[in-house]
């Protein structure tokens, strides 16, 4: 299994996916992890907390996640903060198995707690502008 969640330290999760820097990759094996790699974002959205028009009318083209997902090729499990619909739909499409949104926290931490089944899904999927 591979898990990724955003990160703009490289250490802790990022507050939401698709303004990440990058994307911290952690191969699974046997229930532990054996590899971690750092992938950049190669389009990171930088729109601002509710500025966002993509859900009332913005074009399709305009907000792609085509580098987002050639970032996470091979990902089965995202785990995040926040991300918009677009986002987990894109996800969803390319095969990603599971997303699951839950509070910042250190990425490592995370992925244990994920693995022990003790992480704590948050209920609010998206965020909350209007992708």
């Amino acid at each position: 299994m591979r898990i990724a969640l955003p990160t703009n330290d490289g250490t802790s999760v990022s507050p939401h996916f698709g303004r990440s820097a990058g994307f911290l990759v952690f191969d699974i094996e046997e229930g532990q992890i054996q590899k971690r790699e750092m992938r950049k974002n190669p389009s990171c959205h930088s729109h601002e907390d509710g500025a966002c028009d993509h859900g009332s009318g913005g074009s399709e083209s305009s907000h792609s996640h085509a580098g987002i997902l050639s970032a996470l090729a091979g990902c089965n499990v995202v785990i995040c903060a926040g991300m918009g619909w677009r986002a987990a739909e894109a996800l969803k499409s390319a095969g990603v198995t599971e997303v699951v949104v839950t509070a910042p926290g250190l990425a490592e931490e995370t992925v244990t707690a994920f693995l022990a089944g003790t992480l704590a899904a948050s209920n609010e999927a998206f965020c909350r502008c209007s992708h």
